[in-house]
């Protein structure tokens, strides 16, 4: 199934996979279904939320992801789950150490499956998928078409599949609005920023940025000027990105600074406010990054600060998702750059043609240069002798006449 993030997919194979297991309470032999996630954020949200459905029955859910205590983890797999949620990468170590059985599992669940692929799981969930051999259904839940690869995954983990498409995957939020806002520079960037975080209306808001080295930069900045703000990525220790997560949500900070791994399927109530601080990759990152806003038909904002060099990037979005963002210019911060001066049919930038010399080798070729010999000053002639008394021999400088 594609279908855009925030439209409710976890509810859509949470509800099914409970309605096959309630019944009668009895004694758990067998792990009944495994719900497979990239990230350990994912995976404890997706927890809570098979929780909070199943609260009234017997069924009883299991989390193994990394960060966390290996021997718990085997002490609650002992005790047999009906639902076990977890990360490919502590899956199969489990696996490995002999601590998990997969052979009964009724339904197998891939969610999240293209940033999977991205993430470099595909291995793993095809091993985690063929140890399930005896399963009866297999979900796969994507926001993105994910490509070659993940066609390539459907074929190997999915037998005569159905496709079911809620909305076409560029297709975003209808209550979002995106703007795009230039900037200079970098430092400019920062400049507009402050801007918008001490004059725009909201709750709670991302930024967004492309390197852990951003986030902490923009994180100690944000920190400096007083604001409740934390950072995400993939260098934070499970129990500081649970703590810093668990803050967001709560009401404890307003602001999260993050990459786009760490912030992949995070649903935070009242955060209607999403900055690209550096342009996402890819129309499908874009995607990603804007449906953590106007999820269930909220109302959001997203806004991207583009510099001379991400222009061409933020054209490719935007035809990959067939629409124009709209254009800001904020008075108090204007900077001088507000985009190229010609642009081509695409939307992109208009390059500069580099002059073409020696086409047909009309270019005179300079000969090249062999080994300079070392200049030495005239130097006066040694007039000493020896300790002997002989002074020593000289060159010739005519030859020797030839012996008779």
């Amino acid at each position: 199934m594609t279908a855009q993030t925030g439209s409710g997919k976890t509810a859509a194979f949470v509800l099914p996979i409970l309605n096959r297991l309630i019944g009668p309470a009895k004694v758990r032999v067998d792990i009944r279904a495994v719900i497979l996630l990239p990230t350990r954020e994912l995976a404890q949200q997706t927890l809570k939320e098979v929780e909070r459905f199943s609260q009234f029955t017997f069924v009883k859910a299991g989390l193994i992801t990394g960060g966390e205590d290996f021997k718990v983890q085997a002490a609650m797999l002992r005790k047999v789950p009906d639902i076990l949620i977890g990360t490919p990468g502590r899956l199969l170590e489990q696996l490995n150490a002999g601590n998990l059985d997969l052979k009964h599992v009724e339904v197998l669940v891939l969610d999240e499956a293209d940033r999977m692929l991205d993430m470099g799981f595909s291995e793993d969930v095809e091993r985690l998928a063929g140890e399930c051999a005896g399963r009866e259904q297999t979900m796969l839940f994507s926001a993105t078409t994910g490509g070659a690869g993940l066609r390539e995954m459907i074929g190997k983990v999915l037998k005569d599949p159905q496709h079911l498409q809620v909305n076409n995957v560029s297709e975003l939020a209808s209550g979002t609005r995106h703007q795009i806002i230039t900037a200079d520079h970098n430092v400019h960037k920062e400049q507009v920023l402050n801007w918008l975080l001490a004059n725009e209306t909201y709750q709670k808001a991302i930024i967004f940025t492309n390197t852990k080295a951003m986030a902490d930069r923009l994180y100690g900045r944000l920190v400096a000027l007083e604001y409740k703000a934390f950072v995400l990525h993939g260098d934070k220790d499970q129990k500081d990105r649970k703590a810093a997560i668990d803050r967001l949500k709560q009401g404890g900070a307003k602001i999260m600074v993050a990459t786009d791994v760490a912030a992949r399927g995070l649903d935070v109530e009242g955060l209607d406010m999403v900055i690209n601080f550096d342009m996402p990759r890819s129309g499908d990152d874009y995607v990603h990054r804007v449906g953590r806003t106007g999820r269930a038909g909220s109302d959001g904002l997203a806004i991207s600060l583009i510099c001379h060099g991400d222009w061409n990037l933020m054209s490719s979005v935007e035809r990959y998702l067939k629409q124009s963002f709209e254009r800001r210019v904020i008075k108090e911060v204007k900077g001088t750059y507000g985009g190229p001066k010609k642009v081509k049919a695409s939307g992109k930038a208009v390059g500069v043609k580099k002059k073409k010399t020696d086409v047909k080798g009309d270019k005179k070729k300079v000969a090249a240069k062999g080994p300079t010999k070392r200049k030495t000053a005239n130097r006066p002639k040694s007039d000493l002798v020896s300790q002997d008394g002989m002074a020593p021999l000289k060159k010739r400088s005519t030859p020797a006449p030839a012996a008779e």
